[in-house]
């Protein structure tokens, strides 16, 4: 199957390191299926973008989160391109705080969207993938899954289960010749990062080894390798892109 005919869906994919990863996707020539969440009009100033990568890029909006709308999207997939061969399950939220002061909302919201979600994306993508007989997962994580840090009970939580529902996956996936597998990436320059006090950040920056904040770009490459046949007896892994900051 060449570039053009693989399809892939990135879950967040207009901005971060979504964004990254499927512009990454499109210069390669594989055909990206932007999934967004609510804004429209930044989605379709992505689709533009994407569009002068790879002009079969489409959109497709879904809350991760709710399941009625993880149902719908892929039904879309199966009814619009009957296949589906790679998946970034990328969409994530932070909502920081301190465990002991931490409402319910807090903890849920971050759950909700972060562990769930890419639970429910990452089971209708393999229900297809089965069916096929061949299909990759990447589900992006964070070092925060591994090192817990401490006013991120909620995302710290989300991503170290999102870890191990990888390596769940995996093996119960690979006699249908379905990959999954996760990067870690440490401290990126996105939103999420830039919403932290400039002090913190410059803190966490000079623990790095390689002395600077990462950026998509340096993790979208390892995601389209885990994705494509180069990777094909790799499967289970998290590959930690973070400087060295967990070394």
């Amino acid at each position: 199957m060449s570039k053009s005919e693989r399809v892939v869906l990135v879950t967040g994919a207009t901005k971060g390191i979504g964004l990254g990863v499927a512009m990454d996707l499109a210069a390669d020539g594989t055909r990206v299926l932007l999934n967004y969440r609510r804004d429209l009009e930044q989605a379709k100033r992505v689709l533009e973008q994407i569009r002068e990568l790879q002009p079969r890029a489409e959109l497709i909006q879904a809350d991760v989160a709710v399941p009625a709308e993880v149902d719908r999207m892929f039904r879309g997939i199966r009814a619009d391109h009957g296949r589906l061969d790679g998946l970034v399950s990328n969409a994530g939220i932070a909502n920081d705080g301190y465990a002991l002061m931490m409402g319910e909302q807090k903890w849920r919201s971050v759950l909700e969207t972060n562990l769930t979600g890419s639970f429910l994306v990452c089971r209708a993508a393999a229900r297809l993938m089965a069916v096929q007989r061949g299909g990759a997962i990447v589900a992006v994580a964070s070092t925060s899954g591994v090192n817990a840090p401490a006013g991120q009970a909620n995302y710290a939580a989300s991503k170290a289960g999102l870890l191990a529902v990888v390596r769940v996956l995996a093996k119960e996936l690979g006699s249908y010749g379905v990959r999954v597998n996760s990067v870690i990436p440490g401290f990126v320059d996105t939103a999420m990062t830039r919403s932290m006090p400039q002090d913190q950040l410059t803190a966490f920056v000079e623990r790095v080894p390689l002395g600077r904040i990462g950026t998509p770009a340096d993790v979208a490459p390892v995601v389209r390798f885990l994705l494509g046949p180069e990777s094909a007896y790799v499967t289970g892994a998290s590959v930690v892109i973070d400087g060295g900051l967990t070394c």
